[in-house]
């Protein structure tokens, strides 16, 4: 039969096809209650076996303290991995195009097959519950052979099921070498971690969902899908702010053009009069409050990219629905400023009845505005800045300047020239990245190493960032909106962004959201930023600072940190002995 290497390596190892992945060196890893652990498995087949079939093995979990959930990982293509101008930047696995592993598919029957000469590799998660009990726990990761082909007198031939066993990373006896059993240590702390303060919003694209699923917008199976994806985004992916469409957001949309409608708040227009029903808001906000979201972001008031027009609103007017905002209307507009006056007021007495409370709605203007941008920014400012007193209203930002003129009071940062407003102490803030970042910076491209991913915890930890914001949980369309994008195929929404910047989940069968590494690596993110505040209450800032800097002199930013898997690896272990065992 042919053969088959198997061995383990870490949640932040990406095994593409044509190269031998880092074994992993540390065989403990350490979570609490409410994270997860993740290792992966490893296949190499250096040959096809006898006759025309590849060998199958079935991957099972044995020791682990709750049960696990495996993962094949799947490439996926891309022609468009990162911007020329980044070509200089060493912290990055490639440049060029090609397969990269990002999907994560269930294994629900636990059998792979491997494919030879090509590495691939399962994604093994273990997920711990308030019903597990804290300890040390042996896992073992058995690879047993399910047949061997077929022979060469074309006889189907069984495998058979020996009783030999073996030690950590260690293949089995001669008799049965092809099954391997690998071990690793388990550590489940007794410490109740703090609840997640870092307000984090993933961009929520209903339109989208629609779209690839072709649903009818806020039918009963569009409601179906969506909830399965926020499920996922609040239970799993640790977002806790959600955007909410009270009317169909502003954003990415080709001027002129229009996204699918998704307005959840119903609008009557009579005799210069508004009437609004909020029925499908309290729908969505219940959901959100089922799976964990605390806060809403309001779609933006006005578009996109310097605030000139006003959102695309939908009303009926005497019986027939029609777009009453939109491109061709100014964001200055005397008309939209009397619909504000009455919306506005409306929709925030309404979320306080929907337990969402001035504390927890968040409000925006328009994305990104600049120097050449600004006056129709503060145009449109005007327009509803008194009817917002007593909320928040933030707006992402790279200009520090233009911040500094007031033009936005509670920015959210871009990493890449978040500096300025640190060294200014800018208070409350939030920090982004986006497709622009792609040079120095965290950042969750598919051509970026886990651990650009992963380090942005330690940072906004370090930094006390209040919150992380992201445009893409699930656009899949490409640029500006034109059409709808195969997130499978088109990885890059029609090369507008580097791959891995549009979504973090796929699109499943039956409306069911398929997670990815980039995610599941961007939790373990954000769970560091809890182990560090949980260690703040119980040792002092102090305590976790010292963990993390070790033998460095120089303090990290976002420019400049720790590049190596085992950085991240090692501190989540230095935090474990020194909660559990300082």
């Amino acid at each position: 039969m042919g053969k088959t290497e198997f061995y383990l390596v870490s949640s932040l190892e990406k095994v593409f096809p044509c190269k031998r992945p880092k074994p992993m060196e540390n065989t403990t890893l350490s979570v609490w209650e409410g994270m997860r652990g993740a290792v992966q498995l490893v296949f190499y087949a250096s040959e096809k076996g006898e006759g025309s079939l590849w060998h199958s093995y079935r991957i099972s979990v044995k020791g682990a303290p709750a049960p696990t959930e495996l993962y094949k990982v799947e490439l996926l293509p891309s022609d468009f991995p990162s911007w020329e101008d980044a070509a200089e930047d060493e912290n990055y696995l490639t440049h060029e195009p090609g397969l990269f592993p990002d999907l994560l598919m269930p294994l629900e029957d636990g059998i792979i097959r491997p494919i030879p000469r090509q590495y691939r590799s399962v994604w093994i998660s273990f997920p711990v519950t308030e019903e597990t009990l804290p300890g040390t726990y042996e896992v073992a990761i058995e690879a047993r052979p399910e047949a061997v082909g077929i022979s060469g007198n074309g006889a189907q031939q069984e495998e058979a099921d020996c009783g030999c066993k073996s030690g950590m990373q260690e293949t089995a006896a001669d008799d049965c070498a092809e099954r391997t059993v690998l071990s690793f240590f388990l550590r489940v702390g007794n410490v109740k971690m703090d609840k997640q303060k870092l307000i984090h919003t993933e961009w929520f694209h209903g339109d989208c969902l629609a779209a690839y699923y072709h649903v009818e917008p806020l039918s009963e199976a569009h409601w179906a899908i969506m909830e399965r994806f926020i499920r996922q985004a609040g239970r799993r992916h640790g977002v806790n702010m959600l955007l909410t469409p009270v009317f169909t957001p502003p954003l990415d949309t080709e001027v002129g053009g229009e996204r699918p409608t998704v307005q959840l708040v119903g609008i009557t227009g009579t005799k210069g009069k508004y009437s609004f029903d909020f029925s499908a808001l309290a729908r969505w906000t219940a959901i959100c409050r089922e799976n964990g979201i605390e806060y809403l972001e309001i779609a933006h008031l006005f578009t996109q990219w310097g605030a000139r027009a006003t959102p695309k609103i939908i009303a009926c007017i005497d019986g027939e629905n029609r777009r009453i905002f939109g491109w061709d209307v100014p964001a200055d507009s005397p008309k939209y400023r009397e619909f504000l006056e009455r919306f506005l007021p409306a929709l925030q007495a309404e979320l306080q009845k929907l337990g969402y409370d001035r504390e927890h709605v968040y409000f925006h203007i328009s994305d990104e505005p600049s120097e050449e941008n600004k006056s129709s920014y503060l145009a449109a400012k005007k327009q509803a800045a008194d009817l917002l007193s007593g909320y928040p209203v933030i707006d992402a930002l790279s200009s520090f300047s233009l911040y500094q003129t007031g033009i936005v009071e509670h920015p959210a940062a871009s990493n890449d020239h978040i500096q300025s407003f640190i060294d200014a102490q800018v208070s409350d803030l939030w920090v982004y990245y986006c497709c622009a970042q792609g040079i120095d910076v965290p950042n969750r491209f598919y051509a970026m190493p886990s651990a650009r991913n992963r380090i942005m915890g330690v940072l906004m930890y370090l930094y006390q960032i209040k919150g992380f914001l992201h445009w893409g949980y699930n656009f899949y369309f490409t640029q500006y909106s034109r059409k709808p994008a195969d997130p499978y195929r088109m990885t890059h929404s029609d090369y507008a962004f580097p791959s891995g910047d549009a979504y973090l989940v796929y699109p499943g069968e039956d409306g069911e959201p398929l997670t990815s590494i980039r995610a599941e690596v961007q939790n373990e993110a954000l769970a560091d930023i809890r182990i560090l505040n949980t260690l703040e209450k119980w040792k002092g800032r102090g305590e976790g600072e010292k963990i993390i800097y070790g033998e460095e002199t120089e303090p990290f930013t976002f420019k400049k940190y720790p590049h190596s898997a085992e950085y991240l690896l090692s501190l989540r272990e230095k935090l474990f002995d020194a909660l559990e065992n300082g």
